[in-house]
C-alpha cells in the first residue's frame, strides 16, 4: 500500500459562537472572523507538520483546494506545493485536487503543474476535481456547466502536456488559438493524474475509461460506501475489458491513533464533530447547486448518506462506528483499514491526521504512531 499524508488546513481559532450566526462555515462566512497573524501561525505549523512527514516514510504529501471559507485554508494549492518541493527531498507532493472548472484558463494550471512538476525533478502528482458546490457560489462560475467545462479543461491541460506546440485547441467552453507550454512537465508523458470524488456514477464510468485508468479516490464517506463504490470502479473496469490494479484504488478520511479506542474517542471526538458539524456546516443550496449533479447522481447521493438527507448532525460516536473516521487504537485503526483492503484491493491511503480543531501536539502524535505501528504492518 502506499501512504499519503493530507490536510485541509482549516483555521482553527475560528469564533465559532459568532460564526454559528451566519448559514455557513462557506461563501458567506464574514472575512473579519480571520485573523491573519493567528492564520499566519497556522500556515506555518501545517507546513511543517507535512514536511516533517517525509523522514516518517510516507510516500507522499497532499494538499488541496477550496475558496472563502474556514473549512481549508488553500485558495492557491499550488502555492502550498512550491514551499513544500523546497523544504523536501524524495518525497511526492499531491495537489488533491485544482478545481477546473472555476478556473477560467485551464491552461494556467497546466503551466502551474508543469512549473511544479520541474521544480521537484518529477514528484508532483496532480488530482482533478470539479470542486464543490459552494466552489460555484464563491466564483460565480454557473454549476450547470460544471461536468462540460471538467472534461473540456482536462482535455485541454493533457493536450497542453503531451502535444508538440503550438496548436489550436477549439472548445465549447474554452478556445485557445496558440497552446504552447513553456516548460514541459519534467515527468513523461505528464504527471499522475488522480480523480477524488464521493462516488457519482459519472466519475467512475469517466476515471475507469481504459483510455484514463486514473486512481479514484473515495472521499468523506463511511466504510460501507468506500467498499461499494471502490468496487463499483472494480466493476466497470471488468465491463471495459480489464482487471483494475490496486493502486486505482484509493480511500481519503480522517484519521486517529491513540494507545485505547477509548483514548482516541476522547481525544480526537471533539475536533472530529467540529469538522462535521462547525467546519463542513452549509446549507443544502451550496452543497448542491441546481444544475451541480445529475439527477440520478443526486438521488444515489441522498440514498447512500441519510445524515445529510435529514439534518441531523454526526456525532463522534456515528462518525466512528460507520468508519467515516477511523478513531481508535492502533489494532482497531490497522484492522479496519485492512478490511477495506481485503474487499475492494485498495492501494493508496490518504489519512488526514489533522482535522477540525485538532492540536498540534495531538496531530503529531497521531502521525507518529501510525507511522511507527499502522504503516508498516499495512506495507
Amino acid at each position: 500500500m502506499k501512504f499519503v499524508s493530507f490536510h485541509l488546513m482549516p483555521y482553527r481559532p475560528l469564533d465559532f459562537e459568532e460564526a454559528s450566526k451566519h448559514r455557513s462555515a462557506w461563501v458567506v462566512l464574514p472575512n473579519s472572523l480571520y485573523d491573519p497573524v493567528k492564520g499566519a501561525d497556522e500556515y506555518e505549523a501545517y507546513i511543517n507538520f507535512l514536511v516533517d512527514c517525509e523522514a516518517l516514510g510516507f510516500d507522499a504529501i497532499s494538499v488541496n483546494e477550496h475558496h472563502q471559507n474556514a473549512y481549508g485554508l488553500m485558495p492557491a494549492p499550488n502555492l502550498i506545493a512550491s514551499a513544500l518541493i523546497q523544504r523536501t527531498k524524495t518525497i511526492k507532493i499531491a495537489i488533491i485536487g485544482r478545481a477546473l472548472p472555476i478556473q477560467e484558463n485551464p491552461i494556467s494550471i497546466a503551466e502551474e503543474y508543469a512549473m511544479l512538476d520541474n521544480l521537484s525533478r518529477g514528484r508532483l502528482i496532480c488530482g482533478f476535481v470539479r470542486g464543490i458546490g459552494a466552489e460555484y457560489h464563491s466564483t460565480g462560475v454557473n454549476p450547470y456547466f460544471s461536468h462540460a467545462r471538467f472534461h473540456e479543461a482536462h482535455d485541454l491541460i493533457v493536450q497542453a502536456w503531451t502535444k508538440p506546440g503550438p496548436f489550436p485547441f477549439e472548445g465549447e467552453h474554452y478556445n485557445i488559438r496558440y497552446v504552447n507550454l513553456w516548460p514541459r512537465p519534467y515527468q513523461t508523458p505528464h504527471p499522475p493524474i488522480w480523480i477524488p470524488s464521493q462516488g457519482s456514477t459519472e466519475t467512475v464510468v469517466w476515471a475507469a475509461d481504459p483510455s484514463r485508468k486514473y486512481p479514484f479516490l473515495v472521499t468523506f464517506s463511511a466504510m460501507e460506501l468506500v467498499i461499494r463504490y471502490l468496487n463499483t470502479y472494480r466493476d466497470q473496469a471488468r465491463q471495459f475489458g480489464y482487471e483494475a490494479e490496486e493502486g486505482q484504488f484509493g480511500w481519503a478520511c480522517p484519521v486517529y491513533v491513540a494507545d485505547t479506542d477509548e483514548r482516541a474517542r476522547a481525544e480526537a471526538g471533539p475536533a472530529i464533530e467540529a469538522l462535521y458539524n462547525n467546519y463542513l456546516r452549509m446549507p443544502m443550496e451550496m452543497l448542491l447547486p441546481p444544475g451541480y449533479t445529475s439527477l440520478q447522481s443526486m438521488k444515489n447521493f441522498f440514498k447512500m448518506r441519510t445524515a445529510i438527507a435529514s439534518g441531523t448532525k454526526p456525532t463522534a460516536d456515528s462518525l466512528i462506528s460507520s468508519g467515516t473516521a477511523l478513531i481508535g487504537s492502533v489494532e482497531t485503526v490497522r484492522s479496519k483499514i485492512a478490511e477495506v483492503r481485503d474487499k475492494t484491493g485498495l492501494g493508496i491511503l490518504l489519512p488526514m491526521f489533522q482535522f477540525g480543531t485538532l492540536s498540534d501536539e495531538l496531530a503529531k502524535r497521531n502521525v507518529q504512531l501510525f507511522a511507527d505501528k499502522v504503516m508498516p504492518t499495512l506495507r
